[in-house]
């Protein structure tokens, strides 16, 4: 998929608010940008890194910013969260997923309980999969790891894909890294202990865990391939 273009560079100043940012654009003008991202954005938020932003030409949006992209250690890190599902529903519809072949139907925000929906529901005459995804910022030592910040939002979710599983559907956690430079993927045990053992306990469930990287090339952004889900720590 393609990022709204053209992207505007710029310099960060500072993130506040967790929503907000100050920008520096090339052009010499400070602006303030919409930041799409509740985690902690843990190594990716110092002053003075290069960053791209997308203007909405909506005239009723507050902020005409938002930051979409960072570039840390000469990679770049999708950091708009918002676009993970929309990359996954593409994916999905297109077919380029092996994992999701061979359903009919695709529903987004699907309803499993009160107040419990899941990003998406795939349908086939003998088969439900519903499918929760998660956006990964974080990486320490070429492993991707979530989350950057503790998460009870993020160990219900992994409550319910158990109760999911439970009455006899599949259930995956699918965890898409906005970045290109990792090898493999990790729970962050040290942020939080117990996201790390919902993971694990989901997992032994028969929860499926799923994650894939992205290659970003601004303004275009793929699902590039899969990388392999282990318990490695970071030093």
């Amino acid at each position: 998929m393609y990022l709204s273009s053209p992207l505007l560079a710029g310099k960060l100043i500072k993130r506040y608010k967790r929503f907000l940012a100050d920008v520096e654009l090339d052009t010499g003008e400070r602006v303030t940008v919409h930041c799409a991202n509740s985690g902690s954005m843990l190594g990716l938020d110092q002053t003075g890194n290069q960053v791209l932003l997308s203007r909405s030409t909506n005239p009723k949006r507050k902020l005409a910013y938002t930051w979409e992209l960072v570039r840390v250690a000469g990679s770049w890190v999708l950091v708009n969260t918002l676009v993970p599902n929309r990359l996954v529903r593409e994916a999905l519809k297109q077919n380029r997923l092996a994992e999701f072949s061979g359903y009919d139907s695709l529903k987004p925000e699907p309803v499993w309980a009160q107040n419990c929906r899941f990003d998406f529901l795939l349908e086939n005459p003998t088969e439900k999969c519903f499918l929760e995804v998660k956006s990964v910022t974080l990486a320490r030592n070429r492993v991707a790891q979530f989350p950057d910040a503790v998460t009870e939002r993020g160990r219900k979710h992994l409550r319910e894909l158990e109760q999911v599983r439970q009455a006899g559907h599949r259930a995956v956690m699918l965890f898409l890294v906005g970045r290109s430079d990792c090898d493999c993927f990790a729970p962050a045990a040290d942020i939080d202990p117990a996201y790390s053992l919902a993971l694990e306990h989901a997992h032994s469930a028969g929860v499926e865990v799923v994650v894939y990287r992205c290659a970003l090339e601004p303004p275009e952004i793929t699902i590039a391939g899969r990388l392999d889900f282990g318990s490695r720590e970071s030093d």
